[in-house]
């Protein structure tokens, strides 16, 4: 790329028209891929989770092209993981003006994530964005629109839908394993500071190595700061705190499995109990949703729950109740059923002792008195299902979003169904600082009232 265009590129203001100028310089007609063909990505933001999803990738069968980050550091890492070789730049328009790449994969602070989107798909370039795939409930329709428009697939990064682990529990949910669902809860528990996003800050991070005004983008002003680039999730300029980065999971997870497309009804709470660092998000956060009747599942209630500091150890669950057992998700899926007693039996103490004396004697010729033997005793049935060692629900998420790219089906988490579940995410974050509920139409994606 000519040091003009390096100029050029730099010039122009971080944030406006840069798909328009995308749109003149870039390939109007992308590169075909054959069965054959080893699919060509970008990596766009090479910190903790995207040098997770870039090395995915690889393991998934892609060849990395190309890495863009604000920070030099970062950079630099970029040529010791996949060589000295590839192509880095602060600046990721320069990325996708290359027309050596087919996919992008946009590893940001939440708050680039709907401009990246929308500027690589303009740019013919199919994109793996992490979730939650916007940082505002007003912004997802924009994404869902250039998906629909330009042709481009797009997954978004949540990895449940391509586990084995949540198809097993879609499976068993389907052939009706705990009768009729009536409830689900889920929750992340943490009991550390890197699970509490208190990540390190290299020794390095200065005006010099960090492009600040790019990291800071559309989001507002603020004095270079190096806590807020790399603890960003902390803030609500560029993140989306327990909403979007954990609660997305919980429902992603779930709606994969209920075929479910959102609640109608919101409400959160939380607080900062424990890590009063400066951040201005929960450090613990509990929600209340309401989901109406769809398919073959009836109305239910779910429950969410993070807490950054449980003091008993580090566990993602979801529990799916019902009237016949109960169903959990951890590492793997166990089903555990107790029988429901042959008898409802009864309570009769405040009746006059003539109607009790009757109620039992009409009971007992309902419900004989059975002997007691070793053959009536009932145990509690539980099946457990567990992935083979190893196994590693990121590399297959990306291995799906490339087998999408080859047959230019929908993958299993596009926009819509990103959308879907970063919506009540959202809303979940609306809820808590507006100390609200919040009304929501699932089918329409959009907030009431």
């Amino acid at each position: 790329m000519s040091t003009t265009r390096r100029r050029f590129l730099g010039a122009t203001a971080v944030g406006a028209g840069i798909a328009a100028d995308l749109m003149a310089e870039a390939p109007q007609n992308p590169r075909q891929l054959s069965p054959n063909d080893r699919i060509r990505v970008a990596l766009i933001g090479n910190g903790i989770r995207g040098i997770e999803d870039g090395r995915s990738a690889v393991a998934a069968g892609a060849e990395m092209v190309a890495v863009s980050d604000v920070y030099e550091g970062r950079l630099t890492r970029a040529k010791e993981v996949w060589g000295s070789g590839i192509f880095t730049t602060r600046d990721y328009r320069e990325v996708l003006a290359r027309t050596d790449i087919d996919a992008i994969i946009v590893a940001t602070p939440d708050h680039w994530h709907r401009q990246i989107c929308l500027d690589a798909m303009a740019a013919g370039k199919d994109v793996y964005c992490e979730k939650p795939m916007v940082q505002h409930l007003t912004e997802g329709k924009d994404v869902i629109d250039a998906q629909n428009k330009t042709g481009r697939i797009l997954q978004v990064g949540s990895q449940n839908p391509s586990s084995i682990v949540f198809q097993k529990a879609k499976d068993l949910m389907a052939q009706g394993s705990i009768g009729e669902l009536n409830m689900v809860e889920a929750w992340i528990d943490r009991n550390s500071a890197m699970g509490a996003w208190q990540y390190p800050i290299p020794a390095d991070a200065s005006p010099t190595t960090i492009d600040w005004d790019r990291f800071i983008g559309r989001a507002p002003k603020h004095p270079f700061d190096p806590v807020r680039i790399f603890r960003w999730r902390n803030y609500r300029d560029y993140g989306t705190g327990v909403g979007g980065d954990l609660f997305v999971h919980l429902f992603t997870g779930m709606h994969f499995v209920l075929d479910a497309i959102g609640p109608t009804r919101v409400y959160a709470t939380g607080g900062i109990r424990f890590w009063k660092d400066g951040r201005d998000v929960p450090d613990i956060q509990l929600g209340l949703y309401d989901y109406p009747a769809r398919g073959k599942y009836p109305a239910f209630n779910m429950a969410l729950r993070v807490n950054f500091a449980t003091g008993s150890g580090e566990n993602t669950t979801f529990r799916f109740v019902g009237s016949e057992g109960v169903m959990t998700i951890g590492s793997g899926v166990t089903l555990a059923k107790t029988p429901r007693e042959a008898e409802p039996g009864y309570i009769i103490d405040s009746f006059p002792k003539a109607m009790a004396d009757r109620y039992v004697a009409e009971y007992r010729q309902k419900y004989p008195v059975r002997p007691t033997m070793a053959d009536s005793m009932r145990g509690a049935a539980e099946q457990r299902y567990m992935p083979p060692a190893g196994y590693n629900s990121t590399i297959e998420h990306h291995r799906n979003f490339q087998s999408a790219m080859r047959t230019r089906k929908t993958p299993l988490e596009d926009a819509v169904f990103g959308f879907r579940a970063a919506g009540p995410a959202l809303l979940s974050n609306l809820s808590y600082f507006d100390q609200k509920v919040c009304v929501w139409d699932p089918e329409t994606m959009t907030l009431k009232g």
